[in-house]
Order: structure tokens, then C-alpha cells, then sequence
């Protein structure tokens, strides 16, 4: 067992297990809801974790994540899953400061391995400043690890994934190509400075991205994760009933995920993706395997928000200087008949 690559152990890696939102909104649609003046966002408009008034100055931010592997290495895999579940907290303007692990092993996993799985993820918490206080943990077949994350928000000072408006500038602060190279990965055809780089990006914190845009007019975010560029877009598109112009040549595609991409080398999740956002997007004379890229299912992606266009170019600065990748990427318009388009 210890010479078994955890990758080889899961049918699917990262955010590329979860299920497709076109499916994920059907199974929700008709299920009883109970209602709350003090809760802020639930599930109705597929916002990245709920937000509870608990008083006028303060909220609770709640959300939960967890995957299968994304890494061999146990401890780079804790580090990932723990980044990817604190990000929906920071997405939503929040502090995180509680989590509880969420974990399944096979019975025959060495007991060294899952400490190091669970090191990952501790160690992440302390540097987001985040107390791990106990979960829960079962045996499974497959490998998965995550977090429920509980933060904090100001009630009237948080952001949800609607609420962009037309003249809206678009950012995004990581490049986009994991789900291709970890797809890649599986099959052993990444070399060493590429698995070092999107290691790197996956245990990079979204807390700067957040830090920077709290100061200045955020009308909506999201984190660009399971659903891709393209599906958390299209879902703030619809949701703000607005659509969005995306300068295709302003996004930071990975080079090796785009040649991985040109080669049809691409992960499940990206088709689920295709299917449940293509008919909205008008990909005008983009190359297949670049629309390819923007479909690709993303794990412990960078954010993705609209922000004033007063604000735009101050925020591009202070960003530039905080993240892995500072990239202005569109525009918000008055709603059309697809919901995004690209140029």
C-alpha cells in the first residue's frame, strides 16, 4: 500500500469529482426549504456557502468541501483540500476561523499516510488562522479529505456570486489549466517544474485576493472551481440577469495545459461543464482547445468578481501585487441573448 500513488486510488481528482451543476440544480429544485429572516444566502442561487445573521454586526459564513486526491504526496494533498474548502469563506468576503475535518480512508491506508493527509490540512488552517476543532471520519474505498469551514462577515458587507451590474470589470487572480494537467498527471506525463507550479497554485491561499478586494466595490464573486470559468461565470451572468464580454486573449491559460488541451487531453469535468453551459456561451473565432481550457474544472482556483469600474484600475494594481495571477478579463454588460461572449 505504501507504494500505491493516491491519484491511482480514486476514478476522478480534486474538483473534478463533483457533480455537474446542471444535475446539481435539478436534484435541489424541489427540496423543502425552511425559512429564516436571519439566513442571508442558502443553495438558491448556487452561492458558495450560506451566510446566517447572528446579530447588525456580524454573520456566519458555512460552507463545506472535500475531494479525492489531487496529489500523491499525502501531505501536498491535505495542504490542497484544505486550501480549496477555505477558499468558498474568502469568496464570500469572510474571515474563516473554524473547521472540522471531513475525511474517508480505505481500511488498509497506512496509518502514517493519513497523518500526513491530516498535517496538510492542519497546517493550512494555521496559516489561513483557522482552528481545526475535530470531524468526522469513515471508512471508504476511495481516499477524500475536506473541510466544513465556519467564518465570519460583517450581515450587510459580505458578497454573493449575483449582483454584478453592466460596466462591471471582470477579475480573476489564478491562471486556469489545473483539471487538463492534473488529468495530465494521473497519466504521468507532467515533468517536475510543472507539477511544482500548479502545487503551488492549488496551496495558495485566496486570503490575499480577498484581503485587497474588501476595500474597494465588489458587486458579486465566486471562486472558479469544480464548474470552470465558464459555469461559475455563466451562473453569475444569471443570476445578476446581466452577460459578460471576455477578452479571451486577457486570461492566463497555462501553456502546458493548452498544449496538453490542443492534444485532447481533458478531464471528465470538463465535458459535464461543456454540457451544462455551452448554449450560453458565443465563442466567436476562439480556438477549440482554448474554449477547451475555459470548460476545465478547476481545483482551488483563483476568484473570480465584478468590480465597480471606478475601482477597476486601482484594483488591478493592488492585486498585480498580491496574487498569482492578476487578470482583467472582461467586461459586464446589459443582458443579451447568450450570457457570455467571447472575443
Amino acid at each position: 500500500m505504501e507504494d500505491v500513488k493516491l491519484t491511482k486510488l480514486s476514478k476522478c481528482a480534486g474538483c473534478g469529482a463533483k457533480v455537474g451543476a446542471g444535475v446539481l440544480s435539478k436534484l435541489l429544485s424541489d427540496l423543502p426549504v425552511l425559512t429564516d429572516s436571519n439566513l442571508l444566502v442558502g443553495f438558491d442561487k448556487s452561492d458558495d456557502a450560506a451566510v446566517y445573521r447572528m446579530n447588525p454586526e456580524q454573520a456566519i459564513v458555512q460552507t463545506i468541501d472535500f475531494f479525492p486526491p489531487i496529489a500523491d504526496d499525502p501531505y501536498l494533498f491535505g495542504q490542497i483540500a484544505a486550501t480549496n474548502a477555505l477558499s468558498d469563506v474568502y469568496a464570500m468576503g469572510g474571515e474563516p476561523k473554524l473547521a472540522l475535518n471531513v475525511m474517508c480512508v480505505p481500511e488498509t491506508m497506512p496509518k502514517e499516510t493519513v497523518h500526513q493527509i491530516l498535517r496538510g490540512g492542519y497546517e493550512k488552517c494555521a496559516e489561513a488562522g483557522t482552528i481545526i476543532c475535530g470531524g468526522h471520519s469513515i471508512f471508504d474505498d476511495e481516499p477524500k479529505y475536506g473541510l466544513s469551514v465556519t467564518g465570519f462577515v460583517h450581515p450587510e458587507h459580505f458578497w454573493r456570486n449575483i449582483g454584478a451590474r453592466p460596466g462591471d470589470i471582470l477579475f480573476l487572480t489564478k491562471p486556469i489549466g489545473i483539471g487538463i494537467l492534473t488529468t495530465a498527471q494521473k497519466a504521468d506525463l507532467l515533468d517536475e517544474k510543472t507539477k511544482d507550479r500548479i502545487i503551488d497554485l492549488m496551496t495558495t491561499l485566496n486570503r490575499s485576493a480577498r484581503d485587497v478586494l474588501v476595500r474597494y466595490r465588489v458587486h458579486a464573486c465566486t471562486d472558479v472551481t469544480g464548474f470552470s470559468l465558464m459555469g461559475h461565470l455563466y451562473e453569475m451572468c444569471g443570476g445578476s440577469d446581466v452577460s459578460a464580454q471576455i477578452d479571451v486573449s486577457a486570461i492566463d491559460l497555462i501553456p502546458e495545459a493548452l498544449s496538453f488541451a490542443r492534444m485532447g487531453i481533458l478531464p471528465e469535468g470538463m465535458y459535464r461543464n461543456r454540457t451544462f453551459a455551452e448554449a450560453a456561451v458565443e465563442p466567436g473565432d476562439t480556438e477549440l482547445a482554448v474554449c477547451d481550457m475555459l470548460f476545465d474544472p478547476q481545483t482551488s482556483g483563483g476568484l473570480l468578481c465584478a468590480v465597480d469600474p471606478s475601482d477597476a484600475d486601482a484594483v488591478y494594481r493592488a492585486l498585480k501585487e498580491a496574487v498569482p495571477s492578476a487578470q482583467r478579463i472582461g467586461t459586464i454588460v446589459e443582458k443579451r441573448e447568450k450570457a457570455i461572449y467571447l472575443r
